[in-house]
């Protein structure tokens, strides 16, 4: 009994031996990541997705798959990590090794320096992709040192081993492979490279099927791992490298012949059509060859039914005019036949038709549409067309001989129409609205009929809003200019209340010591509804409402207050201010209020310059040499703006008595002989000199116009090379 219960105890003690033995070995034998809690098990792997079928995203689960993925998952697991893919979001590879979002990058052909100058660490080959090109069938290519190549962008990087390969190859980029096949039809570039399991996947493509690949490989690019090079990043690669030697070359073999010979890409409408376009081609060939057989043989006795379906499908049966499917095509008709006869399209309604339909009944309603179908045909020739587009809605496309025979024409049908109740015991006037479009040479060209109806719809949609009767015509240009006035000049006086409008300063130099002497104000205006908007808009659109006075009198009031406070702190300023031609015209006791003005802000007249352009001059020259004087008797600086600019009148130097003159770049800067326009500069600076002005240039945009000028004797200066217009605060920092 002792010996039995011994040999137990023995055999439990060599059973739990065996057992912790297999425990340890297995834990010897785990790989080193298993083995430590503080090594990182999770790794989050960043790839590009625009690969397929090397990385791309499954439609149907969102992951991103391929056959990088698959090798990636594959060596990884062997080095103990669980990866997660993201897509990575910078443009480029070197940019993406940057962001701390993943723990390494795929594919790196070789260690690069990441886009913010870090060293880079990569891992063994994970496997190589060749790269290949595709050509169009039947191209016989040049040799590969004389080759003009597509690349994607962002295949950029390969371009250097290319370069190393071939260096006489010429390389052009594309953003999409639509874009890099519209240049291989063109001859733009003789092939294109990419990889060949990228191939694989881009020629399954239908558009594509004229592209071939060659069959040899230019080069081979090795798919490896990177990441920063740093301690954790080496540690990383290291155990990568690990699990990429126990990846078998079977596998890899194995998940590339997977992916290359799925079906991965998704056809579109296009993509059918192009694919199966012959045979759906064929079949309707075929079912017309039937039907006209079986017209021609039966066309006697169907030909009533036939001109019955016509007119069902192309005619109004109420009216008898064309209705909106065959109005469409009898206008397009009419353009392609007659493309140099001037046409306008009206849109006609009849505003109070559901009225008249209550009133007299709905056979009442009918005749009004017949009558008025009739009326407005009466003087229609086959160049022209009408229609019943809906209910009580007609259009009509009429040839032009004059725009006011086309007015009298629109307006005796409506005059017709209005009028045919006089008749009955309980008259009702027939209100008639009409819009009228003049179709353009552009629509002559791109001919679209619904466009041209809604053009003419707007129109009378505007009569209708305004509760009118009577004939309005299109023209957007006026509708544009028009909502601009409206949303301006509707507007002013509330945006100077509540500081949309802001004075801004743009400063002056003295560019022989390269400091700011003056500025000139200007105006900027930040809507509440329509945010910025360009002084090239608002300010024609006040100067045709005839605000652009009060505008610049808050102009002038701002600049005071602001030479007032500068003055306080020290600082003495002068500013330019400008002043219109609207101004002069709408107050000519001017120089009396600018005068008010310095002394209610306790200025001197030297601080405040008053601009005044060259083109008001000349529009009005004697009411501007006595504002001028007058401005001058206060002490005011008078100076003409833009000179140069176009309008100049050698004769008005010689009549107003201006302090200084603004030179316009105008010969600097357009078109023409660039020698001959310094010649003029130059002698216009000598001019002015001579005749006693001073002379500031504005405009100034380059180092060399500015180096011309103070050649010349012109050192003041004002334009973008030196500074752009401020908002205050700017400004005051930089001149206190």
């Amino acid at each position: 009994m002792f010996a039995i219960g011994e040999g137990k105890k023995s055999f439990a003690m060599i059973l739990t031996f065996l057992l912790v033995g297999v425990i340890v070995l297995s834990y010897i034998s785990l790989p080193v990541s298993a083995q430590s809690e503080e090594i990182i098990e999770n790794l989050v792997v960043g790839v590009p997705t625009d690969r397929c079928p090397v990385f791309y995203c499954d439609n149907d689960t969102g992951e991103i798959v391929g056959i990088g993925v698959d090798l990636m998952k594959d060596a990884a697991e062997q080095a103990g990590y669980k990866v997660t893919f993201k897509a990575i979001k910078e443009e480029t590879l070197k940019a993406a090794l940057d962001n701390t979002e993943y723990d390494v990058i795929l594919p790196l052909g070789s260690a690069i320096t990441s886009a913010n100058g870090q060293a880079t660490v990569v891992s063994d080959n994970l496997f190589k992709t060749p790269f290949t090109l595709v050509t169009l069938d039947n191209t016989k290519l040049p040799e590969l040192n004389k080759l003009r190549i597509g690349m994607l962008s962002s295949l950029a990087g390969g371009a250097e081993t290319i370069y190393q390969l071939y260096p006489g190859v010429e390389i052009s980029f594309f953003d999409t492979m639509d874009e890099a096949v519209k240049a291989l039809h063109a001859r733009k570039v003789d092939a294109l490279l990419h990889n060949s399991y990228v191939w694989s996947y881009v020629l399954q493509k239908p558009a594509y099927s004229s592209l071939i690949v060659q069959p040899s490989a230019m080069f081979s690019m090795d798919f490896k791992v990177g990441t920063i090079d740093n301690d954790k990043g080496r540690e990383v690669i290291e155990r990568l490298n690990n699990g990429i030697a126990s990846v078998m070359d079977t596998k890899r073999e194995a998940v590339v012949l997977d992916y290359t010979n799925r079906r991965l890409y998704k056809y579109d409408l296009k993509d059918y059509l192009l694919r199966y376009g012959p045979v759906i081609a064929v079949c309707l060939i075929f079912i017309l060859l039937m039907i006209f057989i079986f017209t021609l043989n039966s066309r006697n006795r169907h030909y009533e039914h036939v001109e019955k379906m016509r007119m069902l499908l192309d005619y109004d049966p109420l009216t008898g005019v064309l209705n909106v499917h065959g109005f469409r095509k009898k206008v397009e008709e009419i353009l392609r036949d007659n493309p140099d006869v001037r046409y306008a399209i009206s849109y006609n309604n009849i505003k109070n038709f559901k009225y008249i339909n209550d009133s007299y009944g709905m056979d009442a309603g009918d005749e009004l549409l017949c009558f008025w179908a009739e009326s407005a045909g009466r003087n229609l020739t086959e160049l022209d067309a009408i229609a019943r587009i809906e209910a009580d809605h007609f259009a009509i496309l009429r040839h032009l001989d004059d725009n006011e025979k086309l007015a009298n024409d629109v307006e005796r049908v409506i005059d017709e129409v209005s009028n045919y109740f006089d008749d009955r015991e309980n008259k009702i006037r027939v209100q008639m609205s009409a819009g009228v479009y003049a179709l353009t040479a552009a629509d002559h060209q791109d001919i679209n009929v619904d466009r041209m109806i809604d053009y003419a719809r707007l129109a009378e949609k505007r009569l209708q809003e305004n509760h009118k009767e009577g004939c309005e015509f299109y023209n957007p240009e006026q509708w544009k200019t028009g909502k601009l006035v409206a949303d301006v000049a509707g507007y002013l006086s509330e945006a100077l209340e509540n500081g949309e409008i802001q004075v801004w300063y743009q400063p002056q130099i003295d560019y022989d010591n390269n400091k700011i002497n003056g500025a000139e104000a200007l105006c900027r205006w930040n809507h509440a509804k329509l945010g910025w908007i360009s002084p090239g808009e608002f300010i024609p659109a006040l100067e045709e409402a005839g605000l652009i006075y009060e505008l610049d009198c808050f102009v002038w009031e701002t600049v005071c207050k602001d030479l007032h406070r500068w003055k306080e702190q020290g600082r003495h300023q002068s500013v330019s201010v400008n002043l219109s031609r609207a101004d002069i015209m709408h107050n000519s006791d001017i120089p009396d209020l600018f005068n008010e003005l310095i002394k209610k802000y306790e200025l001197s007249p030297s601080q405040l310059h008053v601009e005044i352009t060259e083109t008001a001059y000349v529009d009005n020259p004697n009411l501007l040499i006595t504002m001028t004087q007058k401005f001058r008797e206060y002490g005011f600086s008078v100076e003409m703006d833009d000179f140069g600019s176009g309008y100049s009148s050698l004769n008005m130097l010689k009549e107003v008595q201006v302090d200084r003159i603004k030179l316009d770049l105008h010969f600097l800067t357009e078109t023409g002989d660039q020698d001959k326009g310094q010649i003029i500069i130059r002698y216009m600076i000598q001019m002015a000199r001579d005749l006693g002005m001073s002379l500031i240039a504005e405009g100034v945009e380059t180092k060399e116009q500015a180096d011309f000028l103070q050649s010349c004797g012109c050192s003041e200066m004002q334009g973008y090379h030196f500074y752009k217009p401020m908002p205050v605060g700017d400004f005051e920092n930089k001149i206190l």
